[in-house]
């Protein structure tokens, strides 16, 4: 009894604080999409540098595919707007405190592209598609975000800055090494732990 008791009552909360998100005011959903704008760039700083890339590890995809799920597909995508637009006016929370929008034709600038992509995407799913709230579904929903959302932008300036600034004309296999490789183990673990956030707050069904 006791444990039914429980799973209606997490059910009931996860069913409130939905409801509440999808009826929110604009102003409200921008604050919200402000503060987690903040958070991006907060764990932007959070990183580990791989000797042979000028990509950092960070924790930033942790709160690009938290962000759909907490602010849906509109305002996903707007939060990562916002951190890539404040950014390049001069808020200093790109990777390593940078800014500018120098930043985003770097080695790094296309993941943050593909920031918007995978935000918009995620939110859009999981809110029109009740089925991808689900555990399993939503480690594929993830992984189809980090994997293809943010890496193919990522991969696509990472060629072209390295070829305008270095010189470097990148096989696929190098630029998989630089762009790609170093940072999978990470990403997975960030999906793990993004997946068993997000299924944790969603209802599982509708109403």
């Amino acid at each position: 009894m006791n444990i039914t008791s429980n799973i209606n009552r997490i059910h009931e909360m996860q069913c409130s604080w939905y409801s509440w998100r999808n009826n929110a005011g604009t102003l409200t959903m921008i604050a919200l999409s402000f503060l987690v704008a903040c958070f991006t760039g907060l764990m932007a700083q959070v990183s580990i540098a791989v000797p042979w890339s000028p990509v950092l590890i960070t924790f930033q995809t942790f709160a690009v595919l938290l962000a759909g799920v907490f602010l849906g597909g509109k305002y996903g995508a707007f939060s990562m707007i916002l951190y890539m637009l404040l950014g390049v006016l001069g808020m200093p929370w790109f990777t390593g405190m940078n800014h500018g929008l120098s930043f985003i034709f770097a080695a790094s600038g296309g993941y943050i592209i593909g920031f918007v992509i995978a935000a918009a995407f995620i939110g859009y799913v999981s809110d029109n598609y009740v089925n991808a709230r689900k555990p399993f579904q939503t480690v594929v929903l993830m992984l189809t975000a980090n994997f293809i959302c943010i890496y193919v932008p990522g991969l696509i300036v990472l060629y072209n800055a390295m070829y305008v600034n270095a010189g470097m004309s990148l096989g696929i296999f190098d630029l998989l090494m630089m762009g790609a490789v170093p940072f999978i183990v990470g990403d997975l673990f960030k999906i793990a732990l993004a997946s068993g956030i997000s299924t944790s707050i969603l209802p599982k069904e509708e109403g």
